[in-house]
């Protein structure tokens, strides 16, 4: 498929998104509201780089380096109240080929289909009683999953209509601050600085998820919303090499599109190639001082382990290109 065909193709997609605008959504703002702030309090965002606008908006990205993808604010609805089905019943409608994000969090099994996700990007859900923030940039091929409080508050979020180097921008329905799904960053707005904490969350192929962990809880596509479940607006954007949208950092090294998965030792950035991990199934590694084994099962699930201390180290799977446009400092792990 030559270049202006994909070009349509992703257009076409975007214009199918801003179609289905929800109804009763938070009004569209150019930018986040604007605070007052201490003097004592500015010194302290100066120390951190924090910027402040002419209209009183505090960020870390320049406003002006954000820009539209398309949709209007919550033109991509969340899904702030989730069901499930089980896995039999997900069968009926889920190839065995497709995509979908799994979660195991405190003996919680659930997956969250792409071809739900694709539609959606957002699942403001709750786990064993815990706020989770489960995303998707389909741009970026990246499924994250985060802690959704913030300060002490459970929050939800919901899809700004943005883009910051093409991957998406979501913002907080409490203070309407922007965050990156990358890295989970308030950029603009109240809360610029604050990260949410991640989660361990896996993609993988529902053949192998099903089979591993039968009595897992699915995403129904009964959403509250009429999508075309099942097709994907995106065409073949997975696998060409064409990036839609504008990125601060470039690597050609390998293919934009590969899969990683990237991880952050004390201050160090380093990314582990999917097709890498599936042919060697456990990877021994020295980041930034520190010895790891990165291990990926049947199921695919991928563990990333700090052998110093026995902890997890939560991973991003992202492509190439939006990994190494947040972190162009990154290491890339050779064979």
């Amino acid at each position: 498929m030559d270049m202006n065909r994909n070009v349509t193709i992703l257009i076409l997609g975007v214009a199918v998104l801003a179609l289905f605008t929800c109804t009763g959504c938070v009004e569209e703002k150019d930018s986040p509201d604007s605070i007052e702030r201490l003097p004592e309090i500015r010194e302290m965002e100066e120390e951190m780089g924090i910027k402040i606008t002419s209209r009183g908006v505090k960020y870390l990205v320049d406003p002006e380096n954000i820009q539209s993808g398309g949709p209007p604010k919550d033109g991509i609805p969340s899904i702030d109240i989730p069901k499930y089905v089980t896995v039999e019943q997900a069968d009926e409608w889920i190839q065995d080929n497709e995509l979908v994000l799994a979660i195991i969090h405190k003996n919680v099994t659930r997956v969250y289909p792409l071809q739900i996700l694709v539609w959606h990007e957002i699942v403001n859900d709750w786990i064993a009683d815990d706020p989770i923030l489960i995303t998707y940039c389909p741009l970026c091929g990246s499924g994250i999953a985060y802690n959704r409080t913030i300060k002490g508050e459970v929050v939800e979020f919901g899809t700004s209509g943005k883009l910051y180097n093409s991957n998406l921008v979501m913002y907080d329905r409490k203070t309407n601050s922007y965050w990156t799904q990358i890295d989970g960053l308030a950029i603009v707005g109240e809360l610029t600085g604050t990260k949410l904490i991640p989660l361990p969350i896996d993609t993988v192929v529902w053949r192998d998820w099903k089979s591993a962990h039968p009595g897992s809880e699915v995403l129904s596509q009964d959403t509250g919303f009429m999508r075309p479940y099942g097709t994907d607006p995106y065409g073949n954007y997975y696998e060409n090499s064409f990036v839609f949208f504008p990125v601060e950092n470039e690597d050609k090294r390998i293919h934009p599109k590969t899969v990683v998965f990237g991880i952050e030792v004390n201050g160090t950035f380093k990314a582990y190639r999917e097709d890498n991990l599936k042919e060697l199934k456990v990877i021994e590694d020295t980041v930034n001082g520190i010895k790891i084994t990165v291990k990926r099962d049947d199921a695919g699930i991928v563990m990333i382990t700090n052998l110093e201390t026995g902890d997890e180290i939560v991973k991003e799977r992202d492509f190439w290109f939006a990994w190494y446009a947040f972190h162009p400092e990154t290491e890339l792990y050779e064979q």
